[in-house]
């Protein structure tokens, strides 16, 4: 699998139109790179477009226009399971694991496609997240919310992805557990995966990522680094609000 050169990001959509009705648009035109080893976050109100983007990167959503392109290979229209056999993970916000299957069956099922490299992954998840590896016998629906979301991210990551896409998994969470989260995707960035993150909670999604980017109305508003646009007078008054003035 080739990598790409120094130049070329390692993911990119380019001017994607797409969304759930055919003729009705949630993305316009929406655009966004991603480069070897960076952690990217996308924040903006609700109905921005942002996991609507993240629907279309992983094949989830039919793009009427634009382009995906991974390592300079376009993928645009790829259905799931052969893209996470080019290297994406994608844990969704919601329903993102099954509940009446243990730990260890979650995880075997991110190698559905490839079963032999249970063991490997297996043993590297664990490391990741011990409290997986300790109580693989435990039934998923009988996890805590914060457990779930690192049963599904350990699983996303069981086939070894070079992009993870991570869909608001900070939600639904309290403080502490939302704060774990936010440590163990910039580890898991750390570890080598380059990681597109949709979060509502913008002001912590801006300090870990390396880059944002700011949808509005299905469309790129602002972007930077997460260091400017976290004091960006504008990105502060229309979409970050007195949010970042208390967490700062």
């Amino acid at each position: 699998m080739t990598e790409p050169t120094e130049s070329e990001p390692l993911l990119i959509a380019d001017n994607v139109t797409a969304g759930y009705v055919p003729g009705v648009d949630i993305l316009r035109g929406c655009t966004l790179t991603l480069a070897q080893g960076e952690l990217v976050g996308i924040i903006g109100p609700n109905g921005a477009g942002k996991s609507t983007l993240l629907k279309s990167l992983f094949g989830l959503l039919n793009i009427s226009d634009g382009s995906v392109r991974l390592r300079g290979e376009d993928i645009t229209g790829l259905k799931a399971n052969k893209l996470v056999s080019k290297g994406i993970g994608y844990v969704p916000q919601n329903d993102n694991v099954f509940p009446s299957l243990t730990i260890q069956e979650n995880l075997e099922m991110g190698v559905f496609l490839k079963p032999d490299l249970f063991k490997e992954r297996f043993d590297v998840v664990g490391e990741m997240f011990p409290k997986l590896a300790e109580r693989r016998s435990q039934r998923a629906g009988s996890l805590s919310g914060g457990e779930r979301q690192m049963l599904a991210m350990g699983r996303a990551l069981m086939m070894d992805p070079s992009v993870l896409l991570l869909d608001e998994p900070s939600a639904g969470l309290s403080p502490l557990l939302q704060d774990e989260v936010f440590v163990r995707t910039k580890k898991i960035n750390r570890a080598g995966v380059s990681i597109v993150m949709v979060e509502q909670n913008a002001s912590r999604c801006l300090q870990i990522c390396d880059r944002g980017y700011v949808l509005d109305q299905g469309s790129n508003a602002y972007t930077g680094t997460g260091a400017d646009l976290l004091k960006d007078p504008k990105v502060i008054e229309l979409y970050l609000g007195t949010l970042v003035k208390t967490h700062t």
